[in-house]
């Protein structure tokens, strides 16, 4: 399986645990094509939501409908990025365009603190 970075995967998040992102849902690949390219077994995600959260500017980043072939609008949950094994990645969706990527880029440093 191929994956690249920024693109949209449906995958397998159960079982939750506390306040982790469960359900089959939406994410977004955040992990370096460095890793990707070497068959890494896991990868590094962001999870999409449709509760959307317009005045959360730093923790999640808006995607209407139809981008990177959504069919509903989401929030990416920059807040609950994490690592998950790629048995989990379902399926792929599509890839966020140029501009959504330079957002999740900066938010990521933010809450990252690697500014």
């Amino acid at each position: 399986m191929l994956i690249k970075q920024y693109e949209i995967w449906i995958a397998d998040l159960n079982p939750q645990i506390g306040t982790e992102t469960g359900k089959t849902r939406p994410v977004l690949i955040v992990q370096t094509d460095l890793l990707n390219k070497t068959q890494h077994p896991s990868s590094i995600i962001c999870p999409l939501t449709t509760k959307i959260h317009r005045d959360s500017q730093i923790l999640r980043v808006y995607l209407k409908k139809g981008t990177g072939d959504l069919h509903e609008e989401c929030d990416v949950m920059i807040d609950q990025i994490r690592v998950v094994d790629n048995r989990r990645l379902l399926k792929k969706i599509g890839v966020l365009p140029h501009d959504l990527i330079q957002t999740i880029k900066m938010n990521l440093a933010i809450i990252l603190d690697l500014e």
